[in-house]
């Protein structure tokens, strides 16, 4: 091995090293680092609204107060909503639960009647129902305690949003390469167009399943609308996970033919939204494919939970676009891509 070749694996350890380095500052630095992200997210999503207002002439304070006040307004109509149905939904689990084991017990006695023994109480532990329900009422826990400091997170956004109209300024200010002005420009550009569009495609989806649960006659359909809505930031496994809790419900609740009609019915919004029409609005260059969502999805959620799951595509996409931006890394974008679309 000539000095060349040490050299270059010694750049690589040093490399990966930093990265382990990094990595571990992020993780043990995780309760800074999500609100900051929900609140860059939240940025993002809510500067076209600013950007509308300040169109109209209106002075930068006021435009931001009106932003402000509808954000709030909005979460209030969504704790309202949410919070009695989330609450009741947690008290009643372990009755949903035993529901589900009779179930369970009924499938698993059937088998034996039709000659298929299997070990039952072994099926019972390894196909906990309660776990599956429950994983929506940790998930909404996580939200909660995220926005128990709603305030920082609130500041944070008025501070981004006011920053945001000034940011190309300062940049070429601060460089004198208009290139490279222009491409940041280009990148920041086109994850705000991606936030927006998929916050309001999940918002249509949320909407959608709400009106859908609420004619099938299912308990909380705002709850599993809710879930619906930021489980669509997460393509193709996203909306397999949010149907779960409904269908499973829907069966305890309503019985095995309300249970399919709600199956149906998230399987033709997955199709019709997921497959049709946001490929078409989005554009097919913002794909991932689905290996890199799921790896996405365990590696945001070990490094910064809940929160990093629900997180995890827009992140795995803002730097997906931070790569395809440059030639060097163009390589990097075409594998997190999804191969149908390139």
């Amino acid at each position: 091995m000539n000095e060349k070749s040490v050299g270059s694996v010694g750049y690589t350890l040093v490399i990966m090293a930093s990265v382990v380095i990094v990595l571990a500052g992020i993780k043990s630095a995780a309760t800074i680092i999500v609100p900051f992200l929900l609140s860059l997210f939240l940025a993002i999503i809510l500067s076209p609204l600013y950007r509308f207002f300040t169109s109209k002439k209106l002075p930068d304070a006021l435009a931001l107060l009106l932003v402000v006040l509808i954000f709030l307004l909005f979460l209030i109509f969504l704790a309202t909503l949410i919070g009695s149905s989330a609450r009741e939904f947690t008290q009643n689990i372990d009755f949903y639960q035993d529901q589900l084991k009779v179930y369970q017990i009924q499938l698993l006695d059937l088998g034996v009647k039709y000659g298929i023994e299997l070990p039952k109480e072994e099926l019972l532990v390894a196909f906990d129902t309660k776990n599956i329900l429950n994983y929506a009422s940790i998930l909404f826990n996580s939200l909660t305690s995220m926005f128990q400091s709603g305030f920082v997170i609130l500041l944070t956004v008025i501070f981004m949003m006011l920053e945001g109209s000034h940011f190309s300024q300062k940049l070429s200010y601060a460089d004198t390469n208009k290139q490279s002005i222009a491409q940041i420009d280009q990148i920041f550009k086109q994850i705000k167009e991606y936030m927006v569009l998929k916050a309001v495609i999940s918002l249509v989806t949320g909407l959608i399943v709400w009106i859908a649960l609420l004619i099938v006659g299912t308990d909380y359909p705002f709850l599993w609308a809710f879930l619906a809505f930021l489980l669509n930031f997460i393509p193709n496994i996203g909306s397999i996970i949010a149907a779960v809790p409904a269908v499973l419900l829907s069966f305890v609740q309503l019985g095995s033919i309300s249970a399919m009609i709600v199956a149906t019915l998230y399987i033709a919004i997955n199709v019709v939204i997921g497959s049709i029409i946001e490929p078409k609005i989005m554009g097919k260059g913002l794909g991932l494919s689905t290996l890199v969502v799921f790896l996405s999805l365990i590696f945001w959620g070990w490094l910064l939970g809940p929160v990093g799951m629900l997180l995890s595509v827009p992140l795995t996409i803002m730097a997906k676009i931070i790569f395809d931006s440059q030639k060097t890394t163009q390589w990097i974008g075409v594998f997190l891509g999804d191969a149908s679309k390139l």
